[in-house]
């Protein structure tokens, strides 16, 4: 049975279309990790490191840290830490609470927290030094134990208090205890963690991640200061003597809400420096307690602020960059005195530019490895390019290798595209919207033809390296696919059947041309006229057979289109290249080097009139081996 043989380049891109995730290395737990954009740490194997699909199973009871019930249960976690950070600076201001009604909820916390202590024995880390998960028992608790974590997580969990009733057998209301239990907010850091994942993960708006973080900062902040203010308030040896016994008497025998929300009302109106003045500091600790408190102030306010610029800035940088390039540009046409239609052109092309942005995105396709690229490219041209005509029977890999190296661009209504006698370094594919070929003669431009999706603009140029003959203008918002000079050059040579097949589909177009738009191409005409009907029938004849013939005349082998992806074009003259001659005869002719000297010499018969016997190029060197001829070289024949 015959097998199919495919070329690596084809196998690379068919595999990176069907696996986005790298072949190296892929992330697995106790669930797959469907959603790669919930990973905000990425677990990396060291440089020389194989890591095989089944390097990664981790040892009996060891836990991911990806893993997704991990992460719910440190979800859960992060809601009771908001508890926490409410509760310990509310039982520090009021006492009655502490040991009250909220005492229960605090135990159960506690209990909860120490089960995560017990948990965090078992999950894998990840090691700085290789960056692969530790799934050993004992290295797990040897980092955690000697971790700085480890002996503040047993002292935010331990019940203090309680603890002290149990071995005692009677309640102590110590101020001890109550500044002990401010140790809860180690738990805070969990938190600060969440909120990094949030701000990674791209299922999330960044910016409502970010301005709920700092909500959070906010109410945090003005919540302490007032519970730490009351706390002053009720520790004072004279009550009345303070911020809220001027103005509530007997209030630590109030209502506790009453209590809080004049400390919430101080708090805020403090940290907005707005300072009304009717809760002010009536003793000396107050107000070194005030004066702390606005200093800190000053740093959170400029923390909020600038976070808050950089969020809305953020949001219309792109808006400000445009209005900044459009100004540019007015300013450039308005010094230079460029007409109307030229800056309407640059006016139009720069702001659908920034309007494409998002869809061409070359920055973020410069960043992916070539693989990946080359994969994105044949998704989005592959099938547009193969049904072009110059590219009707060329094989699979030659598409895959041109294709790998275009550029999508974006072209906005009525912008030239092409100008008539420019240089050919591109061609393009129109991938959608239509163009109009033009042409200008005596000053004015007439129209030849539409060109629209599937057809090819700038081809003739760049494959007969002549001047660009038409002037290539946009009806309509365009996309068209640019193919450098350069980069089909470089992979069409090596294919010399595919390069037949091109130089065939060409000849078949051109004489499907309109005899108009053949008549501004007379050069490419002329050219085609040298293809006598034997030299075409080698073109068009059987692609597949490349074995070289080696019982055939070596100049004729070298030379012909048949053996050559591409034609040489030369210039002829007919005259010794030290004659002084017309300035007509110093242009010379330009033809495609013929398959033998013999018809080189009844070709030059047929351009000057006259039969030649000798071929020196411009140094005064004969020719004897049409191998040695270059493109545009100069040929003398006389």
């Amino acid at each position: 049975m015959a097998t199919e043989t495919r070329s690596p380049l084809t196998l690379l891109s068919s595999e990176a279309r069907a696996s986005p995730v790298p072949l190296l290395y892929r992330r697995r737990s106790s669930h797959d990790v469907n959603n790669l954009a919930t990973v905000s740490s990425s677990l990396l194997p060291a440089f020389g490191t194989v890591v095989g699909e089944g390097s990664l199973q981790l040892r009996k009871y060891i836990i991911a840290p990806y893993d997704r019930r991990y992460r719910w249960w440190q979800t859960f976690l992060v809601v009771l830490v908001v508890y926490s950070a409410w509760s310990s600076p509310f039982e520090l201001a009021f006492k009655k609470v502490g040991t009250g009604a909220l005492l229960p909820l605090d135990l159960a916390v506690d209990a909860i927290f120490a089960i995560d202590i017990v948990l965090t024995f078992f999950v894998a880390y990840l090691d700085k030094s290789t960056y692969l998960l530790v799934d050993d028992h004992k290295k797990i608790a040897v980092r955690y134990v000697t971790h700085l974590g480890f002996p503040m997580d047993i002292a935010s969990t331990l019940p203090f208090q309680t603890l002290h009733r149990i071995f005692n057998g009677k309640s102590h209301e110590n101020q001890l205890f109550r500044f002990l239990n401010l140790l809860r907010l180690w738990r805070l850091r969990r938190v600060s963690e969440l909120f990094t994942r949030l701000e990674k993960d791209t299922r999330f708006s960044y910016f409502w991640a970010r301005s709920f973080k700092l909500i959070c900062v906010t109410a945090f902040t003005v919540h302490s200061a007032g519970c730490f203010y009351f706390w002053l308030a009720t520790h004072y040896k004279t009550p009345a003597n303070t911020w809220i016994g001027a103005h509530v008497s007997h209030f630590e025998n109030r209502s506790i809400w009453l209590g809080y929300t004049y400390s919430i009302y101080w708090s805020i109106v403090t940290l907005t420096t707005v300072g009304y003045g009717d809760l002010h500091a009536e003793n000396t600790g107050e107000k070194i307690f005030n004066i702390f408190y606005m200093l800190f102030n000053i740093g959170l306010t400029a923390y909020l602020i600038g976070n808050m610029t950089n969020l809305v800035v953020h949001s219309a940088v792109q808006t400000f960059a445009m209005r900044d390039t459009i100004n540019e540009v007015l300013h450039y046409a308005s010094k230079n005195r460029l007409p109307e239609r030229l800056k309407e052109q640059m006016l139009a092309h720069v702001q659908l530019k920034f309007k494409t942005a998002e869809l061409q995105q070359e920055e973020v396709l410069e960043g992916l490895p070539k693989a990946i690229r080359s994969s994105i490219t044949q998704h989005l041209f592959h099938g547009l390019v193969e049904k072009t005509y110059l590219f009707q029977g060329v094989s699979e890999d030659l598409i895959i290798q041109l294709v790998s190296d275009m550029k999508a661009e974006y072209f906005p209504p009525k912008v030239d595209i092409i100008l008539q006698n420019e240089i050919p370094t591109d061609f393009y594919v129109i991938a959608s919207g239509a163009v109009d070929v033009m042409i200008y003669r005596n000053g004015t431009e007439q129209f030849l033809s539409k060109l629209g999706a599937g057809d090819m603009a700038g081809e003739i140029g760049v494959l007969f390296n002549i001047p660009q003959p038409f002037t290539v203008r946009t009806k309509r918002l365009s996309q068209v696919i640019r193919i450098s000079h350069h980069n089909f050059k470089e992979n069409v040579q090596p294919h010399k059947a595919d390069g037949k097949a091109i130089i065939s589909n060409l000849i078949q177009y051109l004489k499907g041309l309109k005899k108009e738009m053949l008549e501004e191409i007379p050069s490419v005409t002329e050219l085609l006229d040298d293809f006598n009907s034997e030299q075409i029938a080698s073109i068009e004849g059987p692609q597949h057979d490349e074995t070289p013939d080696y019982g055939r005349d070596a100049n004729t082998k070298a030379s012909t289109p048949s053996s050559c992806p591409l034609p040489l074009r030369i210039i002829i003259h007919g005259h010794h290249p030290d004659e002084k001659t017309a300035d007509d005869d110093k242009m010379g002719k330009i033809i495609h080097l013929p398959g033998s000297l013999e018809d080189l010499l009844s070709l030059a018969e047929k351009k000057f009139g006259k039969r030649g016997s000798t071929v020196l190029v411009e140094d005064g060197s004969e020719v004897e081996d049409l191998r040695a001829i270059r493109e545009n070289d100069r040929l003398f024949i006389f």
